[in-house]
């Protein structure tokens, strides 16, 4: 019994404690962790949202860009990091795509983090030369059927959002096309407009100048809706694969065990920022849509996205060098 007494007796000061360090929050600088390299969209949508945070919970918010192994590097360090809310993590699907690519590694993509929100969506596009036999979706599948072997995709890598959105595609309409990893979505972009591969999924933001002057073809959009930034190219379920979505997404976690007053507050700060009419303005000058929901529905989105990934994954045998 004394036992008893003595452990709920600690579980109080501890909720006490927690409630106290909520009521203060934040009193010194906030490290957000990035595990992208700098200057790319999930980079510097985390700095546009995070500046902008900062203002509002009277605080800086520090960009720390942890790049490295997928990922795995930056995120480890908030997992293991003290759940006060001082130390948080952007992430992209990359983040759930992670665990079925990467057996080693010390942190469950669910359990070891606390969902804030998801700052936006951007979209990815797949792409064609315009040398090809085909305009669309629909006939590009039919080709591909026709001419086994005879197409091939770019991707941003093995593993990469690029590389899986295509094998999705894939394994929900049947074509057959030939992967070809690069290092990076620049380099696969240079061969697709050479001509050297005929199709590649890519960000839309970067190719839309190319669309429009004709260098590139446009096919569908992997997101579940159109962008505002080019409202006449189809998603690719409009254009022949019923169901097909993949939303690029970009959202902020903390480290598990973080006390719950402290990540409504933070929720709070975002949802505001998102807001802010000049973070709206310089998202969808990224081709990016803010989004701001709730914790709980970040929560179940990472899961689906995991389970979904990881079938992908394992059908298409993607494995990391």
């Amino acid at each position: 019994m004394k036992h008893i007494v003595m452990a709920l007796a600690a579980a109080s000061l501890l909720i006490a404690s927690s409630t106290t360090a909520a009521q203060h929050y934040p009193t010194k600088v906030i490290r957000l962790i990035v595990p992208l390299a700098a200057a790319g969209t999930g980079d510097t949508l985390a700095r546009t949202v995070g500046e902008e945070m900062g203002k509002i919970l009277g605080t800086t918010i520090v960009i720390d860009n942890r790049p490295g192994a997928g990922g795995l590097i930056g995120t480890e360090t908030v997992a293991a990091a003290t759940p006060d809310g001082y130390t948080l993590l952007a992430v992209s699907p990359s983040h759930v795509i992670n665990p079925a690519l990467h057996t080693r590694r010390t942190y469950d993509p669910l359990k070891s983090f606390e969902p804030i929100t998801v700052m936006a969506n951007t979209h990815q596009v797949l792409l064609a030369h315009p040398s090809v036999p085909f305009r669309t979706v629909r006939e590009l599948i039919a080709y591909s059927k026709k001419n086994p072997g005879k197409l091939s995709y770019g991707s941003a890598g093995t593993g990469s959002a690029t590389h899986l959105n295509m094998e999705l595609f894939k394994s929900m309409s049947g074509a057959d096309v030939v992967h070809v990893p690069y290092k990076g979505s620049t380099q696969a972009r240079t061969d697709v407009l050479a001509g050297q591969v005929q199709l590649a999924v890519d960000g839309l933001l970067p190719t839309l100048p190319y669309i429009r002057d004709g260098r590139l073809r446009a096919l569908g959009l992997t997101s579940s809706r159109r962008s505002p930034a080019a409202p006449d190219i189809p998603t690719i379920a409009e254009a022949g694969v019923p169901g097909y979505a993949s939303d690029t997404w970009y959202g902020l976690l903390a480290p598990a065990k973080t006390p719950k007053a402290i990540v409504a507050a933070l929720h709070t700060a975002a949802v505001k920022a998102l807001a802010a009419p000049a973070t709206r303005a310089r998202l969808n000058a990224l081709g990016a849509e803010p989004v701001a929901n709730s914790p709980a529905d970040f929560g179940k989105l990472l899961a689906t996205e995991q389970t979904l990934w990881t079938k992908v994954v394992r059908e298409s045998g993607a494995k990391v060098e």
